[in-house]
């Protein structure tokens, strides 16, 4: 059997109970993005049930959905992408990545710059992306300095250009970061962020990559690989998980090659897990508040869903759902921290059957060790049945 999961990668629905810790009250991803649009197109979502969730009130339910459907807590502390994804394969983050929001102190920089030999640094501030490239990409490109930024997440992020300073000495930098972070300064995450400057101003490249920390091996995708079965891992997935339990990493430019990139390996890879991160949704519109953009990448996302569908086996589950939230309705530019959707589809006798609200993003990964039989992880309870139709989830 397969297991084909797919990560929206921001797509929240709606304030998480503790949200106000977060300062994020009010935020809603989803019903704040269709607002928007009044002749939002995403059919097939909603055949699956995305508009049945509880708490979405801006999409349409239907009267017999496709999948089960349902909404999930974030058990852990942070609204990260990490956190996010490490807590649906059954990892509990107890205790928030540390952040640094005025920036990174002189030791960590004055370290940064001795072992890069990069001479200086531009920045060192939390800045959206796009906004750092306008302030700060000429001087960059002038002087030959990286600029160093974060943001509200545990991330040291690292922008250079990629024609005057190279994509291979990016990521060297990269790597000296990573190894300077640690202990008591350590990130979750440090971020190659390359871009060139066009006629119309600066661009990010999609030669973007995650160095993130090794998250602890007990849990989902390691499993699957010591009990020989195959994880792919497409977009930056394996990047989030430091490429420890994935067998292949498939590297993606933008959600339309993710989708096209799940699509061929579905025609290659004939059992195990094919997990996909569509990280546009975050990186593109999320976190520049383009609601526009959001909302045409979720009808994008739609279109191709029957595509999707269609390359579905008998015995294979379909699982989308999301990480945290990013509405690009709400003030600042950072991550929001919201339940996230969850539908399932491929269990038919099941279709229509609502998961309400689950008390962990790591029922997710609970349920695909049931569905390949490895055992129950450490946190997590399957809403996957035994048998019949007894609801024997645990």
């Amino acid at each position: 059997m397969r297991v084909i999961w797919i990560i929206l990668d921001s797509v929240g629905c709606g304030a998480l109970p503790d949200a106000a810790k977060y300062n994020d009250e009010g935020a809603h991803t989803i019903d704040h993005t269709v607002e928007k649009f009044s002749d939002a197109n995403i059919h097939n979502l909603r055949r699956l049930g995305l508009g049945n969730i509880e708490g979405i009130q801006n999409v349409h339910p239907v009267f017999h959905p496709a999948g089960m459907y349902g909404r999930c807590m974030e058990l852990s502390e942070g609204k990260d992408t990490i956190t996010g994804h490490w807590e649906m394969v059954g990892i509990h983050t107890k205790e928030p990545f540390k952040v640094f929001p005025n920036g990174f102190p002189d030791d960590i920089i004055i370290d940064f710059i001795s072992k890069t030999k990069c001479v200086g640094v531009l920045g060192n501030v939390a800045e959206s992306g796009t906004v750092i490239l306008d302030k700060l990409g000429d001087k960059s490109i002038e002087t030959g300095f990286p600029i160093i930024y974060t943001s509200a997440d545990s991330v040291f992020q690292i922008a250079a250009c990629e024609d005057t300073v190279g994509i291979e000495r990016l990521y060297e930098m990269c790597e000296v970061a990573r190894n300077i972070l640690v202990g008591k300064n350590q990130v979750a995450r440090v971020i190659a962020r390359p871009f060139k400057k066009t006629e119309n101003g600066f661009v990010r490249t999609d030669k973007r990559r995650d160095f993130a920390i090794e998250p602890p091996k007990d849990n989902l995708l390691y499993r699957l690989k010591e009990a020989g079965i195959p994880v792919t891992g497409i977009g930056k997935i394996s990047d989030i998980f430091c490429g420890v339990g994935i067998g292949e990493a498939i590297h993606t430019k933008n959600n339309e090659d993710g989708i096209d990139k799940t699509l061929l390996k579905m025609d290659e890879q004939k059992e195990g897990l094919i997990f996909t991160n569509l990280v546009e949704f975050d990186s593109a519109w999320g976190h520049r508040r383009d609601a526009e953009g959001y909302m045409k990448g979720l009808e994008a996302f739609d279109k191709r869903l029957p595509e999707i569908i269609a390359k579905l086996n008998k015995d294979d589950i379909l699982i989308i759902n999301a990480d945290h939230g990013c509405d690009p309705t709400f003030r600042g530019t950072d991550h929001t921290r919201e339940y996230v959707p969850l539908l399932v589809y491929g269990l038919d006798r099941f279709a229509g059957r609502n998961l309400g609200t689950r008390d962990s993003f790591a029922d997710i990964g609970a349920s695909i060790a049931r569905l390949f039989g490895i055992g129950r992880l450490s946190i997590g309870r399957s809403f996957v049945p035994v048998s019949g139709n007894r609801d024997e989830s645990y």
